[in-house]
């Protein structure tokens, strides 16, 4: 596998990790033991920072999974924010009310069950901050989708845009052609809009932010 941030680093920075909340802590092994990706440790810390700086009244996540990023939202908005999250996969869907339940947020978080591309056209209200997070053949319309949804001055943030490495790599491993491809098509379309202000960071496995304007 290509390497993105090399294991010295890797460990080194770990050294500063603050996070103390023994149910994030808990979701991140259950991701690592059951193999179920979920946002990296460093990228969830980037994304509370933002939304911390921009106080978002409204989030739309596209891809809960078991819910670690939506919880890691969650924690950070104010009193009356809401944060609206979509995942199909039925196994995910009962971990993630799970641990939402655990979390005790369940006034800020509402769960929406199936395809983001069915559900998302039905959504009428627009959003502050849109994460997304899903299925990489998908990433290129549900980004059309959210950018009618995402208001002006509003921020949009995205995974895996490195692709554990792939997107930049020379080699790319045969279960990942399809997949690399997607994400190299995407990154030109992200980064080529003209009502977005945007940039892509080594962080995590790759987050590109858009601010639109």
């Amino acid at each position: 596998m290509a390497e993105i941030l090399f294991p010295p680093q890797e460990q080194y920075l770990l050294k500063f990790k603050k996070e103390e909340d023994p149910l994030i802590l808990e979701m991140e092994m259950y991701a690592k033991e059951h193999n179920v990706p979920i946002l990296s440790w460093q990228a969830a810390d980037f994304m509370e920072q933002l939304i911390r700086l921009s106080n978002p009244k409204r989030v739309l996540e596209i891809g809960t999974a078991i819910a670690y990023s939506t919880i890691r939202i969650a924690k950070n908005l104010k009193k009356k924010s809401v944060i609206h999250t979509i995942e199909k996969s039925e196994d995910n869907v009962e971990k993630a009310r799970e641990n939402i339940q655990r979390s005790g947020l369940e006034e800020k978080i509402n769960l929406f069950v199936g395809d983001a591309l069915n559900v998302i056209p039905q959504l009428k209200k627009k959003y502050d901050f849109v994460f997304l997070d899903a299925d990489k053949e998908d990433y290129k319309r549900l980004f059309d989708y959210s950018l009618v949804l995402l208001k002006k001055g509003g921020i949009i943030f995205i995974d895996n845009l490195l692709w554990h490495g792939y997107a930049a790599s020379k080699r790319v491993p045969q279960n990942y052609k399809s997949s690399t491809k997607c994400i190299r098509d995407f990154n030109v379309i992200f980064t080529s809009q003209e009502n977005l202000k945007t940039t892509i960071l080594p962080i995590g496995d790759g987050i590109g932010i858009g601010i639109k304007y």
